[in-house]
């Protein structure tokens, strides 16, 4: 056979609008590991997810506690977010509802190579913070992304997102711009290679999460985040598959040492 003929013969994966999209792609097959602190951006058909975290600087610590639920149509990620916070400073409490969040995403190209090793994802999407006028929520926020997921073999991935917050409205920080970014690292150890009883698939993730603000287009003030966690992919129960994760978050810049010296995050996702 011809070079050409095996060409010819070779399977057509691309569709969609302009051949952008490739059906051997992961993206939205539960390759990824949903994060912890940085934003999701796989396509999720049925999610519902509950997180709690703590942090700890020394004379105050605070409690988030968010609910989600994620659903997809097509290639399109719709969700809604409801984070409760609450701030202890000096045996002082100050709690309330942060903005509801309501999102969307969509990928607009992929690309996988002919042995399949490589699988990019390249997406775009929209974040709109509506206020709940609480002590926590006083401006509207609109944060525009970019995002990109990225499988290396069966075993790693790589989930990179930016995005750039504006804030609206008469609370202090009306009219602030933030460069924000994020990187999730994860490694997935199925079953068969590690049996822990009842666990499908054991991820160890490691996360960075960062925010420039911006002030007249310069940067002004900078802080990053650190995440070492492990997900743990559960056994089925039914339609519905539970994802429990744990994670160790502390700063690594010292903007963030200001308000976190270390936390403890705790996710427990739902899908269905």
């Amino acid at each position: 056979m011809t070079a050409g003929s095996a060409a010819a013969a070779a399977p057509d994966t691309r569709y969609g609008p302009f051949d952008l999209f490739d059906h051997r792609s992961g993206y939205g097959q539960g390759i990824y590991p949903e994060p912890f602190l940085v934003d999701d951006s796989d396509l999720e058909t049925g999610e519902f997810r509950v997180d709690w975290l703590h942090t700890r600087a020394n004379d105050q610590h605070t409690d988030q506690f968010t609910e989600e639920i994620e659903k997809g149509f097509g290639l399109v990620t719709l969700e809604i977010e409801v984070p409760e916070e609450r701030d202890y400073v000096a045996g002082n409490k100050i709690s309330g509802f942060d903005n509801v969040n309501l999102g969307a995403r969509a990928p607009f190209y992929q690309y996988v190579s002919p042995s399949g090793f490589f699988d990019s994802t390249f997406g775009t999407a929209v974040e709109l913070g509506i206020p709940t006028n609480s002590p926590m929520s006083q401006n509207t926020e609109l944060v525009p992304k970019l995002f990109n997921d990225l499988a290396l073999g069966s075993n790693f991935t790589l989930q990179s997102i930016v995005g750039y917050s504006m804030l609206y409205g008469p609370g202090a920080l009306g009219g602030l711009n933030t460069f924000e970014y994020g990187f999730v690292f994860g490694y997935t150890i199925p079953h068969k290679q590690l049996p822990i009883p009842d666990v499908q698939q054991l991820i160890p993730v490691f996360e960075l999460q960062g925010y420039k603000e911006l002030d007249n287009g310069s940067a002004s003030f900078n802080e990053l985040l650190g995440n070492a966690a492990v997900r743990f992919n559960l056994n089925s129960i039914g339609p519905i598959q539970p994802r429990l994760g744990i994670g160790f978050v502390f700063p690594l810049d010292n903007a963030a040492r200001e308000d976190v010296h270390w936390g403890v995050y705790t996710s427990l996702v739902f899908e269905f």
